[in-house]
């Protein structure tokens, strides 16, 4: 029996305390004892409410008592067994109750009553949250996309998992999802980064528990997955190696360890899985037979350790497979069954907060559950997961290939893509086809602006302003300019007025020569140059915003509207046999 067994009096199901009150014909957390349970530690009457939560510091007065305890046909939501109440709040009203809103949050909290306060307190509890810094940017804006680093470590915490692992692992990034979501929140790309990678790990500055912030040098040439735990790196440490490998700018990080595939995996009553082959390793102990299964708890943790079961027993075939079960995953979560279930929706909850060890931007169920908002529109089947390509590591010997390096001429592509933004997903590009005809007529005058002669270097004149790139990327700019691209005539003027979103080129139409030599170099898309009406003077320099889009000097602003064919990559509406 794992945490969200029943019958035990000191670990209660959060979906047992809810109660019917035939009052008001709603549900309401039961907080008094009964024969059978303990009340929950959560409802202590006495208890303050945290200063997280930012509610009032005043002792709370104890919930009413008057409601009643569960009765046959009355039971909490989800609860099986008995006949429907007569009257006014009989089976419909309740499976009305249950589609409205058994999949949100806002369940815990009808009405601001006392009992969903102790409870999303009690949740807040829960949770996990490091302190990184500067290492994500803190938050996420409405109108950008949102990168949130998914990382899942080889630690053996929680009972059971010590036939897993390293037995002295302190926690590698032993798998590692980048989930970027796009700035219209219509779909997002999953990219898995192999944790056999052979990269550079940039110097870390940590938080220590005295408050104190040291710096952990930086290490090249070694395996991604010691960006985690090894000398003491944090979870920022692994955000800041995926910015070097990627370009993107990671706003948050959520961390799990074994245990969690096994509790969330129960949490949801099982995720369906798919076998192309019967299966019996030795190592993961995974004996499944081929067909389809529903897996949880220690099945389910063993399905995604498995290194021997499927495709050429690489890491990278592991990965295939933990993604699609990651898919099923989603998919179980969104169904209606979990949906209208609230007993579910409580065990999901208990599971997933104490699980989940996130930075401090989302360190409580307030923010999550905005960053929940952000998603829960999005169509699966608009969810693409890849996986960075790579190839063997050529400085190993034959027969002995253990890492692996990038793919530059594969990778570089479908990193731009995902920098600039740009859909993996066919799915989704065939939904936005109408909006896609809307902008044609705009975008085709636009590269018609890059059709003509090019101004020599030596004649291009250029003031460059920062607003929103890179800090000193004004600076580092024009040095490339100056020393790789020969245009002498360029100067910087620092951080302009205003930030904008992204890099523009403002140009009068006696300079369009300049405007298309500078936007060959630079890698600017047709749409970021802006003429004006008027020519101007002689003399008189181009005006060049480097915004939030930005990433360096020499890194393409271009990214291709195609992902390239080989990748790897699968949407998460699919249903996939592992093979």
């Amino acid at each position: 029996m794992d945490a969200q067994s029943r019958g035990r009096a000191d670990e209660i199901d959060p979906a047992d305390q809810w109660v019917l009150n035939p009052r008001t014909g709603n549900y309401e957390l039961r907080l008094d004892r009964s024969a059978a349970q303990r009340q929950p530690s959560v409802a202590a009457p006495r208890r303050k409410p945290s200063a997280r939560s930012g509610a009032a510091s005043a002792t709370p007065k104890a919930p009413p008592t008057s409601v009643p305890a569960p009765r046959r046909g009355e039971g909490p939501p989800g609860r099986r067994g008995g006949r429907p109440r007569k009257g006014g709040g009989g089976g419909g009203r309740r499976k009305k109750i249950l589609v409205i809103t058994g999949g949100t949050l806002a369940f815990l909290l009808v009405g601001g009553s006392l009992a969903a306060y102790l409870y999303y307190d009690h949740l807040n509890g829960n949770l996990k949250v490091t302190d990184v810094g500067d290492a994500g940017t803190g938050g996420f804006k409405k109108d950008q996309p949102i990168n949130i680093l998914v990382i899942g470590t080889d630690k053996r915490s929680g009972a059971g998992n010590e036939g897993y692992g390293d037995a002295e692992s302190v926690g590698h990034a032993d798998t590692t999802i980048l989930f970027h979501v796009s700035k219209d929140r219509s779909n997002a790309t999953a990219l898995s980064i192999p944790r056999d990678l052979i990269t550079n790990i940039p110097a870390c500055p940590t938080k220590q528990p005295d408050g104190s912030t040291k710096t952990i040098p930086g290490q090249k040439g070694t395996r991604f997955n010691v960006s985690l735990g090894q000398e003491g790196r944090d979870p920022g440490c692994t955000m800041r190696t995926v910015k070097e490998i990627t370009g993107v700018t990671v706003d948050h990080f959520m961390m799990v360890d074994f245990n969690a595939v096994k509790v969330l995996s129960t949490a949801v009553g099982g995720v369906p899985v798919c076998l192309a082959k019967s299966v019996d390793d030795k190592d993961s102990q995974l004996k499944l037979d081929a067909g389809e299964h529903r897996l949880q708890g220690e099945q389910a943790l063993a399905f995604v350790r498995t290194r021997h079961a499927f495709g050429n027993e690489s890491d990278l075939d592991r990965i295939k497979t933990q993604q699609q079960f990651l898919g099923s995953m989603m998919r179980e979560m969104k169904s209606k069954e979990t949906l209208t279930s609230p007993k579910k929706f409580f065990s999901l909850a208990e599971a997933a907060t104490k699980s989940l060890n996130v930075d401090s931007g989302i360190g409580s169920i307030n923010k999550l559950t905005n960053l929940a908002g952000e998603l829960k529109d999005m169509d699966l089947k608009n969810i693409t997961f890849t996986t960075l390509p790579v190839l063997d590591n050529p400085n190993e010997p034959v027969g002995k290939k253990a890492t692996v390096v990038i793919n530059q001429g594969v990778a570089d592509p479908l990193l731009k893509m995902i920098q600039a933004d740009v859909s993996l997903t066919e799915v989704e590009k065939k939904e936005q086809a109408s909006k896609d005809a809307a902008d044609a007529e705009a975008k085709s005058k636009a590269d018609a602006l890059l059709q003509g002669n090019r101004a020599p270097a030596g004649d291009v004149r250029v003031d460059l302003y920062n607003g929103g790139g890179p800090p000193g990327a004004a600076s580092t700019t024009l040095t490339w300019l100056q020393n790789s691209k020969g245009v002498n005539k360029a100067s910087n003027h620092g951080n302009a007025p205003a930030k904008v979103g992204t890099t523009q080129l403002e140009y009068a139409p006696n300079q369009a020569d300049e405007a298309r030599a500078l936007a060959d170099m630079m890698g600017l898309p047709a749409t970021a140059l802006k003429m004006g009406s008027a020519d101007a003077a002689a003399k008189t320099p181009m005006k060049l915003t480097l915004g939030a889009d930005f990433k360096g000097a020499g890194v393409s602003l271009t990214a291709p509207q195609k992902a390239p064919e080989d990748i790897q990559r699968v949407e998460a509406d699919k249903a996939i046999c592992a093979k």
